[in-house]
């Protein structure tokens, strides 16, 4: 697609304030965009000196439905003082706005730094947040966000590279091996359905912000129904087994001062970095044709980058056949 014609294209300062203003806020300076490119972020502040985070949402990726499940867990979360930032709302309640074709939201900015994961006390608090999440998000499930399906999501993900020009002839054959023997893997990886919960989905260092011993989590664009796990594993980045179980003893015990962990789901960490490996790569492919992408990651197109990724996805089809270092 040419560039000029992908939606974000049009969507220049004037029209990010002319949406915003819209809703009756006045902006005396410029939109400053933030790194977001599965959609479009900006910090803005208003007259009163109140500090925003307006989010337009990539067209035609998810409902109106899907988005606003997603506000209304916000909204249940913030109402049990858990620490995020729930979308502000008109005087008719509505959380989801409209200007010319866009869809947006206003979130309050939440200031802060990235958490250390080599802080014990960082990582009781990450488990103390995340576990307070999880408390609420367990009471009911979604309906529209839909579920973590590891066979359909390994499939779908393959498909996704296999369709384009990526791969030489060579890689391809290679990638189509190790692929298959992945997805022959991570489908043995079956959990009770019971199990999942509302979760964020996409628990990052990058979407957890504060300072000292108080974070707050943003941006559960990815919420869905998976098992509790899910948001926890990325957290655990140490390779000595020593550093290892401090980080999940940590994590969990602060996680269990609002829910019970069942440790049962540790197994599944390993299968589900799988998982965000393929799917990184195949979501990068799927929006090569938003003008943002080729300048943020050009090395995508280069023959060095699948290599690297092949071998990469090697090492995880045999990191899956050892004992699951995470239950050590």
């Amino acid at each position: 697609m040419d560039a000029d014609l992908h939606p974000f294209s049009t969507l220049s300062p004037a029209r990010v304030v002319a949406a915003i203003e819209s809703l009756g806020f006045w902006l005396p300076g410029e939109p400053f965009a933030l790194n977001s490119y599965e959609n479009r972020v900006y910090l803005v502040h208003d007259d009163e000196r109140r500090r925003w985070v307006a989010k337009f949402y990539r067209p035609e990726r998810w409902s109106d439905a899907r988005i606003q499940e997603e506000h209304d867990f916000l909204a249940e979360l913030a109402a049990e003082e858990v620490a995020v930032a729930a979308p502000w709302c008109d005087e008719a309640g509505h959380s989801l706005h409209r200007a010319e074709g866009f869809r947006f939201a206003l979130f309050p900015q939440l200031p802060g730094q990235a958490p250390e994961l080599a802080n014990p006390a960082h990582l009781f608090a990450l488990g103390e947040l995340i576990g307070s999440v999880h408390a609420v998000g367990e009471r009911k499930p979604f309906r529209h966000r839909g579920a973590m399906d590891m066979d359909g999501m390994v499939l779908d993900a393959r498909e996704r590279v296999l369709a384009g020009p990526w791969l030489g002839r060579l890689q391809r054959q290679a990638y189509e091996r190790v692929t298959t023997a992945l997805h022959e893997a991570l489908v043995a990886y079956r959990w009770d359905p019971e199990q999942a919960i509302r979760v964020h989905g996409d628990c990052h260092i990058g979407n957890i912000l504060g300072r000292d011993e108080y974070f707050a989590l943003v941006d559960f664009d990815d919420c869905l129904m998976a098992p509790a796990v899910q948001d926890l594993w990325m957290l655990i980045t140490a390779q000595a087994p020593e550093e290892r179980h401090m980080q999940l003893s940590e994590v969990i015990e602060g996680y269990e001062q609002h829910r019970e962990f069942d440790r049962r789901e540790l197994a599944l960490a390993e299968p589900l970095r799988t998982l965000r490996l393929l799917r990184h790569s195949a979501w990068l492919v799927s929006r090569w044709e938003d003008p943002a992408f080729p300048v943020a990651f050009p090395w995508l197109a280069d023959a060095g980058y699948w290599d690297g990724h092949i071998r990469t996805l090697e090492q995880q089809r045999q990191a899956l056949e050892r004992a699951p270092r995470w239950l050590a």
